[in-house]
């Protein structure tokens, strides 16, 4: 999971252009939205965008499961490493 988490971390800073950060200066635990990371809906898009690209997993716009996969960057590892298991 590890790695996982690391290539999220990878794809977060390359898909929003966030070029003052590593993948070290993400804690995988923290929120990616408000506080923490301080990303927004637009980036939250991309992201999405990104994610479905790479690993093929589907997110529905709106609903409160993609809120709880986009809550960290642990979460979205384990919501990509489920999707890749089915």
């Amino acid at each position: 999971m590890q790695s996982l988490e690391l290539e999220i971390k990878e794809l977060i800073i390359s898909s929003l252009a966030l070029e003052d950060i590593k993948p070290e200066d993400i804690d995988a635990e923290a929120p990616l939205f408000v506080e923490g990371l301080g990303l927004d809906s637009i980036d939250a898009l991309e992201l999405g965008l990104a994610l479905q690209k790479r690993y093929g997993v589907s997110l529905s716009a709106d609903s409160e499961e993609t809120r709880r996969h986009f809550k960290s960057v642990q979460a979205l590892a384990a919501f990509v490493a489920a999707g890749r298991k089915s």
